[in-house]
């Protein structure tokens, strides 16, 4: 089995938004994102959606995209992102999820020996201040989210098990600087978290970041070329870089 993860997919599969007015490399990227996810995934494996997943308002809109989704290759499991307005209730989400689809909101779930947890997560600043006030409380209530996902997996986890986590937003700021993010990671024994959320060549796109003994993968579809990236290779022994 392998672990592979694409996030941001924004897709709009009932109401197409043109996704190239951010650019030629979101041109015909959903049917680059078919391609190459039925070339290298296959049906034991899982796929990882870090966010942003359908530009959908309500959740029987999005239901098409979800619907999209499933019928591509191995099991999937979502994480919201901050442009899944449809994502209000985690139980009416799985509720409507097909067989082979999990969400993670702030809790674990288990697929075989795979474990996955994680939380949204929020913009960690680049100095001591956050922009507001607003900001600031909402950084700290994701950052208990988190920690409660982490101890929702500690008390699941086996001797055999793997785990991985999901954010959508980096966990750490423009420096790459360690965050009670990156450190709740660390303390929990996880080692290989992915997250999406940034695009265009103005952000601070490194796809690989190691940090306080995690490895941190951006997984955002336009930085991958839209190709899902290979997170873990139950077939081949962890090995950080």
């Amino acid at each position: 089995m392998k672990v592979f993860s694409l996030s941001d997919l924004h897709l709009s599969i009932n109401n197409p938004k043109p996704m190239n007015i951010f650019g030629p490399v979101w041109d015909n990227y959903v049917d680059e994102v078919i391609a190459n996810w039925q070339n290298v995934v296959e049906d034991d494996d899982i796929v990882l959606i870090a966010g942003d997943i359908s530009w959908a308002m309500r959740l029987e809109e999005a239901v098409v995209d979800i619907q999209w989704i499933s019928q591509l290759k191995g099991k999937k499991v979502l994480l919201r992102g901050n442009h899944d307005y449809w994502w209000h209730s985690i139980s009416a989400l799985r509720n409507i999820l097909p067989q082979n689809m999990y969400a993670v909101q702030n809790d674990c779930i288990r697929i075989g020996d795979m474990l996955v947890c994680g939380s949204r997560g929020w913009a960690t600043p680049d100095g001591a201040n956050f922009p507001s006030a607003e900001d600031e409380k909402i950084y700290k209530r994701e950052v208990l989210r988190l920690e409660m996902s982490l101890q929702k997996m500690q008390g699941m986890r086996k001797e055999t098990d793997t785990v991985v986590g999901m954010m959508h937003y980096p966990p750490f700021n423009v420096k790459f600087e360690s965050s009670p993010f990156t450190r709740l990671f660390s303390q929990y024994g996880v080692k290989k978290v992915v997250y999406g959320h940034l695009h265009g060549n103005s952000a601070r796109i490194t796809r690989k970041v190691f940090r306080d003994g995690v490895e941190f993968f951006l997984t955002s579809c336009d930085s991958m070329s839209n190709k899902p990236l290979l997170i873990f290779d139950s077939e081949a022994p962890y090995k950080a870089e």
